[in-house]
């Protein structure tokens, strides 16, 4: 389909475009494009102004913020997947960026457009969730900052309003003592994952004590497997805690997947997840 007709404009600086979204309620950001342009094609949205962003080079950055790493909205998934400071500490998410679609979506697809998006389908939510990452948001009267568990609201709902921008995620440091593990089934390396699974693991000499495990695609938004993680702490093992994986979930049924199937591939990808995890 072709979508509606809309307006374009060029934001040269995060000023600019703030500026440019709060003179127009239903004006929509473009940056990589890659969620946006499908769903204007199937006019799912129809926006009357597309603000580019895609431009403002000061937003693509891997920096070390302390006891976090601060990631700028706009860095492409495959610059995440290759930049030292998140594979020497936080390495699922670089791991996970190099799993998103093919190298073309990679290569022109952005971390922030990913996650402002609000898809329950797409990887890097559920990685966020589990790890804890905070985002910052800037609006015309300065910015805030926003917990994962509170940003993600809804069906491609999330905390970022109107007249506002995502421009950086910070994701904490990962120490010696956490395993983790992102896995995810779908059909084709290019699809959107019929489930996926982001767990972490934290060991005291060894043992594990506690577990961080967020779902793709269980609900409306990602989220945590609240009992599986009270299984872990419990001192239950892998296949016995991924048991509890489908608890409190809504999942969906679709041409890619049953309800039912969804449920099961949550079992089946949290146990192997934490086993990969206490590897």
């Amino acid at each position: 389909m072709i979508p509606a007709a809309f307006d374009y404009e060029v934001a040269e600086s995060v000023e600019h475009a703030l500026g440019l979204l709060a003179g127009d309620p239903e004006a929509k950001v473009l940056a990589g494009g890659h969620s946006l342009v499908p769903a204007m094609k199937l006019r799912i949205a129809r926006p009357s102004k597309l603000v580019d962003i895609g431009r403002l080079s000061d937003l693509s950055y891997v920096r070390d913020a302390g006891t976090q790493v601060a990631i700028g909205a706009l860095s492409t998934h495959s610059a995440v997947h290759h930049a030292a400071l998140l594979q020497e500490h936080c390495p699922i998410v670089s791991a996970t960026a190099g799993k998103i679609g093919d190298p073309q979506v990679r290569h022109r697809g952005t971390i922030g457009g990913s996650l402002a998006s609000g898809d329950p389908a797409s990887d890097l939510p559920a990685v966020m969730l589990a790890l804890g990452a905070e985002f910052v948001i800037s609006g015309v009267d300065g910015e805030r900052t926003v917990a994962a568990a509170e940003f993600f609201a809804g069906v491609f709902q999330t905390a970022v309003g109107q007249g506002e921008l995502l421009t950086e995620i910070r994701v904490p440091k990962l120490g010696d003592s956490t395993g983790w593990s992102y896995l995810k089934y779908h059909r084709r390396a290019q699809d959107w994952a019929t489930v996926g699974v982001a767990a972490l693991v934290h060991r005291d000499n060894g043992t594990p004590v506690a577990a961080s495990v967020a779902l793709t695609n269980m609900g409306g938004t990602p989220l945590r497997a609240t009992a599986v993680e009270d299984a872990v702490a419990a001192g239950a093992s892998a296949a016995e805690a991924a048991g509890h994986a489908a608890d409190g979930t809504d999942p969906s049924s679709d041409t890619a997947a049953s309800a039912e199937f969804r449920m099961h591939l949550a079992r089946v990808l949290t146990q192997r997840a934490l086993a990969e995890a206490l590897a």
